[in-house]
């Protein structure tokens, strides 16, 4: 590997870690909106239940397409799921960033991330892995796939009221 190579990757690096953070924060801080314009039109949002990999052949906790991202927002917005009512508080922890592809314009990232949830009084930690491919847009990064892998997926799970 070069040194220019080298300075490339970590810049790269820098640059994905410093959008997956913002894409953490917003979901935080529940900005739901700007987070749907994040999407590429055929982006996946994936949280799978065990260890297959045919996301679209098993049963998953979420598995939305663009209509399905809008219509879960929908639900956050106007109270309609008794899951988003009240909302929890989140904090969100990303660390342990591995860029583990690049090809052409996509860029398929690896992370770590814990969530604490507040809600009624309790706190509550989720850990998971995240597998992000982003793709490389003239105004920035764009979501093409993110999938969530709970620690505990196939385990006892209860409702929860914000995305990861």
């Amino acid at each position: 590997m070069t040194q220019m190579s080298k300075i490339d990757t970590k810049t790269l690096l820098q640059d994905v870690t410093a959008f997956i953070w913002a894409e953490g924060a917003m979901l935080d801080a529940k900005e739901y909106d700007a987070w749907l314009d994040l999407w590429t039109d055929d982006g996946l949002y994936i949280m799978p239940i065990g260890d297959g990999e045919d996301y679209a052949n098993q049963v998953n906790l979420c598995y939305d397409n663009a209509k399905m991202r809008r219509d879960r927002i929908g639900r956050f917005h106007m109270g309609f799921s008794i899951s988003s009512a009240p909302p929890a508080q989140t904090v969100r922890t990303l660390s342990r960033f591995r860029i583990e592809a690049q090809e052409g314009a996509e860029i398929t990232v690896t992370c770590a991330e814990h969530v604490v949830e507040d809600k009624f009084g309790r706190q509550r930690v989720w850990a998971g892995n995240v597998r992000y491919v982003l793709q490389v847009t003239e105004g920035g990064f764009k979501l093409h796939s993110k999938i969530v892998r709970l620690l505990n997926s196939d385990g006892m799970l209860n409702s929860f009221s914000y995305l990861f």
